[in-house]
């Protein structure tokens, strides 16, 4: 972590679950790392795939929205393609 975002970093207490909280202390300590930089590492990964898929979720709604479908021949090339 760099030294501006330890200066603008926030905290925040989290309830863990005692079996969750034991695989954090223990992926911690196998690792060498400190407990919150398991959770961030952790929480980076989770946050980076989540927001992918929101936004492209989002962005298929959008199409959605506007009428902006595959056709049913375009449908079929991509089953014929997969061998569906």
């Amino acid at each position: 972590m760099s030294a501006a975002a330890t200066s603008s970093s926030r905290t925040i207490n989290v309830r863990l679950p005692a079996e969750l909280y034991e695989q954090l202390e223990a992926l911690a300590q196998a690792t060498a790392r400190t407990k919150s930089f398991v959770t961030l590492e952790a929480l980076n990964s989770y946050l980076a795939a989540q927001t992918w898929q929101v936004r492209d979720i989002e962005a298929g709604l959008a199409q959605a929205d506007r009428g902006d479908f595959a056709s049913d021949e375009e449908v079929s090339a991509v089953f014929r393609r997969h061998g569906a």
